[in-house]
């Protein structure tokens, strides 16, 4: 199965609220903390809310 490489790579101050949360709940603490998730659609549907922050790679398990 296909996982997602996530990368938070611009800091969330200044955002709105909801998508502050939406890197939180995605796991990433801080700058340039790196998580790995499967990829789902409502993974997919997260990045795409806050594909401005983060970098985004597949990888294969």
């Amino acid at each position: 199965m296909k996982k997602l490489k996530i990368t938070l790579v611009r800091s969330p101050i200044g955002y709105k609220y909801d998508q502050k949360d939406t890197v939180k709940r995605l796991g990433l603490r801080r700058m340039h903390y790196t998580v790995i998730k499967e990829d789902t659609p409502q993974i997919r549907g997260m990045v795409e809310k806050v594909k401005h922050l983060v970098k985004v790679e597949e990888v294969e398990e």
